[in-house]
């Protein structure tokens, strides 16, 4: 994290210095200095980081200083821009053109002199550290692209200590011991005379690795190894490996502990191309690696699951117990333990392990292991086996991505966190770094799919087509990230109002949610502790996490503030005055909150990027939201019906001249009732990649459909007439716009997702060409019978997920073969005159999904169901009682119905009963017992 923070400081001394260098006066050698020095130190830093956890107390506290020495850099830039900017100029450090052109405040310009020489003396104190470290820990200077952070050895017996647990004891332990058991199998020996298990682990050396395969293929095939190996440069090594192999019998290959690409890119050349029926096998705890791998091959990647409850125990009491039962005393909190690991082998492997020292008769014992657990973590016990097997993947990490993870740590144990408001954090924090050709948010997004794929965050829920939703820590992995956070000062923690304050400087501060009551009285604070604060974050409940004076104390003196996110503080009521202060505000997230009006001196903040005013009271914003030139992300909104998502959301009064605001990314959504100007203005908005509108006159859809032409980069599109439900009035797309007629315009090959809103005479012709279309809503567009929607929809070659709500009034839909190649979702709801659904055979082919809800006048089965062979989940809520009654009576399994769903896992039946209590049943549920249907 040290070196992390330095690179940011150096990028910030940087355009300083080419910037405003001259307006430094006198200072400029001595920033230049500072920013040598620190310069200097980045590339030693990361080594002796990675050494961090085993070095020496002197050691520890030198990193230490360096990065308390880069944050106090920063603070002193920070200050000295928000000191002297002025608010007509542009850009971050543009704010500071003419300070001192004339100085008007010597004072301020000596205070600022003399932090700077300060902070000069204490880097030359610490670089005399380097010098001397650097000899003394044998670490080089040079920077390093991939550096193993743990140490090495200590993995290595981890990992053979894997595959010499007895056989008899392992349950699905682990995907080294799974390869291992099946490479040796008496079988496969007997079918694969010449085999090699090759480690290749994080930092091996490939020529040495090459020389061991070819000892082991030729020790398998009993030939002696030839001693020329040793002379051999890699290329050679690689042709003599390909040679053998070629003419050899049946090999099987396996290359344990892949980390990268970069190796399967080298070593498949040393591999004949003809199979022959050879096997070559990798094990990586990278999805990227795993894949990779297979595409010539047309291979097929495992993917390891966490074990079942049943097997996790059973490897649990085969640990402790050697295979015995657990005693009945020790059940409850020998369970609670084990729930720690969900099902994580290694994890399961060391907490047993540390159990199993444990008197099985003093139940306190382990009861302190289960309400002790982050202790253990955090000393020298048993569980600092789990902490460096969990700490290796993260340290494999680079830079910028262990700090993301580092981040994750504002979050409480098992949270639900959600992936857009974690990615924008990580962009307002400053972690994500531009990259040419990519939005910033598209970087972020690929920062979280690495860290997917490496592992190390769960998906837990997966939104269209792949689109990431939600997420989650795991607990063991989490109690390690929040301790490298603590130890770094990254993130202060709090669970409701604090009772005492921090002893430290705080940088980021987070208020989790509590069941208790938080009404304490408030004190007056005493010391500095939030002067350094850049984040203010609540994370949790709608209840009341901070009183409004706490708030305001913390807010009057966190001059430095970037990030101030009180998403969900249901009594915050208004914008605190104390915002406006914030010179480098960069993040405001007020969503769901009880805001209703945005002042005029929202226009003080002039580096705002992300304002979300989502689900408050705020119908109207002021011209001074035109002066925020950086503005990314605007949403203002609040649902027309909380209960029913159907009914779509009131938008935001906008100045006449939004189109001024050219950075904006997101915006979301905007009130069009007051005319054709502002829809003029959309369109000078090019940056837009999501765009809501709401209460769009049917005349203006002319004036719309031009703007949308220009906004090349839209991937998101939502439009709303005026009205409710059955009222809505026509929405107008269907215009012959030069652009939309158009096979190449931007705007059909960028958009991915489309949401109309409101009534529709008949389909815009354009949404036929939008091949990247991903997924479409259509609410209340009541088209008539000879309107069918499916027709420009149904080859669309990218379309996986449909949701029509009231969009149709024909009696029936008929899904042609050949159509919706690709939807894997289909959502039928509020169709009040639907009476039959077909579905041809060759239509459909992906359906995974399929709900038809609130069809009153459905009183049969999609004819053809049973050709939708993919699907896993049908539901039926509120359709017809003849429907329902039919699915749930006591039928035989024989019967034509069953016998055309019987394919499918889940069929749930959603009704309210005459007393209008609502029931949830699963059919199989009710009808296996007696048809053996499970």
């Amino acid at each position: 994290m040290a070196e992390t923070v330095l690179s940011f400081v150096l990028r910030q001394l940087s355009t300083l210095l080419r910037d405003e260098g001259r307006l430094l006066g006198g200072l400029q050698q001595e920033v230049q200095f500072i920013m040598d020095e620190l310069g200097h130190m980045r590339a030693f830093l990361r080594e002796a980081e990675a050494k961090e956890e085993d070095a020496q107390p002197r050691l520890q506290e030198w990193i230490k200083q360096v990065r308390e020495a880069a944050y106090d850099t920063e603070d002193i830039l920070d200050e000295f821009v928000a000191r002297f900017a002025q608010h007509c100029a542009t850009g971050f450090y543009g704010s500071v053109r003419r300070i001192f052109s004339p100085i008007k405040n010597l004072r301020a310009r000596h205070r600022v002199a003399s932090e700077i020489q300060s902070i000069k003396s204490r880097i030359k104190s610490i670089s005399e550290g380097h010098q001397r470290y650097q000899s003394e820990y044998g670490i080089s200077a040079q920077a390093s692209s991939s550096l193993p952070a743990v140490n090495n050895t200590t993995w290595r017996y981890s990992r053979d200590d894997a595959l010499l647990v007895e056989e008899a004891k392992l349950v699905g332990l682990g995907k080294t011991t799974l390869v291992k058991r099946v490479h040796e199998d008496p079988e496969v020996r007997r079918h694969f005379p010449v085999r090699a298990w090759v480690t290749v682990s994080q930092t091996c050396d490939f020529q040495d690795l090459l020389k061991d395969l070819i000892r082991q293929l030729h020790k398998e095939g009993k030939k002696p190894v030839p001693q020329s190996i040793e002379s051999l440069n890699i290329t050679e090594l690689k042709e003599f490996v390909k040679d053998f192999l070629q003419q050899a019998a049946r090999y099987a290959i396996v290359f344990d502990d892949v980390w990268d690409m970069e190796f399967w890119n080298t070593i498949k050349f040393a591999l004949p191309e003809s199979s022959h029926g050879n096997r070559v096998m990798l094990t990586t705890r990278k999805a990227d690696v795993a894949f990779a791998s297979c595409i010539e091959s047309r291979g097929l990647v495992y993917r390891m699951e966490p074990l079942s409850i049943e097997d996790s125990w059973t490897l649990f009491c085969n640990k402790i117990f050697n295979g015995d039962n657990c005693p009945g005393h020790l059940m409850d909190v020998a369970k609670g333990v084990l729930d720690k690991c969900e099902g994580l082998p290694l994890a399961i492997l060391a907490i047993s392990g540390l159990l199993a020292s444990k008197d099985v008769n003093r139940i306190e014992e382990w009861e302190m292991v289960r309400c002790s657990l982050r202790g253990e973590l955090e000393g020298t016990g048993k569980l600092d086996r789990v902490k460096k097997i969990l700490s290796l993947s993260y340290s494999d990490l680079p830079w910028h991505l262990k700090t993301c993870l580092l981040y994750t740590s504002i979050y409480p144990e098992d949270y639900e966190i959600k992936c857009y408001r974690l990615i924008n954090l990580w962009i307002a924090e400053r972690f994500v770094e531009w990259r040419e050709g990519m939005s910033i948010e598209d970087v972020a997004w690929g920062y979280l799919s690495e860290l997917i794929n490496r592992s190390l965050i769960q998906v837990t829920r997966v939104c269209y087509e792949g689109m990431l939703g939600t997420c989650r820590i795991h607990d063991l992995l989490r109690e390690v990230i929040v301790l490298k956070s603590r130890e770094q000062n990254i993130v202060t923690f709090t669970t409701g109002q604090p009772t005492m304050w921090p002893s430290e400087k705080v940088r980021r501060f987070v208020v989790h949610s509590s069941s208790s009551n938080n009404s304490q009285h408030h004190q007056q604070r005493h010391n500095d502790c939030f002067d350094h604060l850049r984040s203010f974050i609540t994370v949790g409940s709608t209840n009341p996490l901070i009183s409004k004076p706490f708030l305001s104390d913390v807010l009057r003196s966190s001059k430095l503030l970037k990030v101030l996110d009180l998403a969900g503080q249901e009594n915050q009521e208004e914008i605190p005055n104390e915002v406006f202060k914030m010179f480098h505000l960069k993040h405001l997230n007020l969503y769901g909150t009880r805001v209703e009006r945005v002042p005029k001196a929202i226009g003080k903040l002039q580096h705002l990027e992300y304002l979300n005013l989502g689900n408050t009271g705020v119908r109207e914003l002021p011209m001074e939201i035109l002066k925020l030139q950086k503005l990314r992300f605007l949403r203002v909104y609040q649902p027309v019906d909380p209960s029913d998502c159907d009914y779509g959301g009131h938008g935001f009064k906008a100045p006449s001249n939004m189109g001024g605001l050219l950075a904006l990314e997101i915006l979301n959504r905007i009130d069009a009732s007051s005319g054709s100007t502002i829809i003029k203005e959309i369109g000078k908005l090019s940056q837009l990649r999501e765009f809501s509108i709401t209460k769009l006159r049917r005349e203006d859809g002319k004036e719309l459909c031009s703007s949308l032409a220009n906004l090349t980069s839209l991937q998101r599109l939502t439009v709303e007439s005026i009205g409710k439900g059955v009222d809505h009035e026509i929405i107008d797309l269907n215009h012959h716009h030069p652009s939309l007629s158009s096979s190449s315009c931007s705007f059909l090959q960028s958009l991915r997702m489309l949401i109309l809103c409101g009534r529709l005479e008949k389909m815009p012709q354009w949404v036929a060409r939008l091949h990247g279309l991903v997924r479409i809503d259509l609410n209340w567009s009541r088209l008539r019978g000879k309107e069918d929607p499916l027709e420009s929809l149904q080859h669309l070659p990218n379309l996986g997920e449909i949701n029509f709500c009231g969009s149709y009034q024909g009696e029936g839909l008929c899904f042609k073969a050949g159509g919706f190649l690709k939807l894997k979702r289909l959502h039928i709801k509020r169709m009040e005159g639907l009476r039959w659904m077909r579905v041809e055979e060759g239509a459909l082919p992906r359906l995974q999904k399929l709900f038809l809800q609130q069809l009153p006048l459905l009183e049969e089965l999609p004819i053809g169901i049973q050709h939708l062979i993919e699907l896993q989940q049908l539901n039926l809520y509120e359709v017809s009682s003849q429907l329902r009654e039919k699915l749930l009576e006591n039928q035989k399994e024989e019967g034509e119905d069953y016998t055309r769903i019987a394919h499918i896992p889940e069929i749930l039946i959603g009704y309210y009963t005459n007393d209008r209590k609502w029931r949830r049943r699963s059919l199989w549920d009710e009808k296996k017992k007696t048809y053996n249907l499970s």
